[in-house]
């Protein structure tokens, strides 16, 4: 199965081929601050399964060994890797694929660092638009 996708403005895209390892919804600090969500949806692929399309993604350094990828006209974050974490990963953020529904999250990493508030958020009110 091939997946292709990008960022916000488009000056990114990409495709990932085959399966991926896992998908998760991360809840650590690091995931929260690089997108100012309080949680991020990844896939993790490995790099052979990955292939720039168009763009140059700026990359940050975020943890020691870990680099995350950014649009450079839109900032949206598109990618993580850590050659040290074993064995070495390749995320995508999965809301950037151009059907994100086709890869769901089968679990929840990093709770230990979950927001308080994220253990009741099912639980709120839902509106299909913005409430009236």
């Amino acid at each position: 199965m091939t997946h292709q996708g990008g960022c916000h403005c488009g000056a990114v895209r990409y495709e990932v081929s085959g399966d991926p390892q896992h998908v998760a919804l991360c809840h650590c600090s690091d995931c929260r601050k690089s997108s100012g969500a309080p949680m991020v949806a990844w896939a993790a692929f490995t790099e052979e399964q990955f292939k720039l399309i168009e763009g140059d993604p700026v990359k940050f350094n975020s943890t020691g060994s870990a680099t995350r990828s950014f649009c450079p006209k839109c900032v949206a974050g598109l990618d993580y890797r850590n050659a040290e974490f074993p064995p070495a990963i390749f995320d995508l953020q999965l809301a950037m694929p151009d059907d994100p529904d086709a890869l769901p999250p089968g679990a929840h990493i990093q709770t230990a660092e979950r927001l308080g508030w994220m253990n009741s958020a099912h639980s709120l009110p839902e509106f299909e638009r913005f409430p009236g």
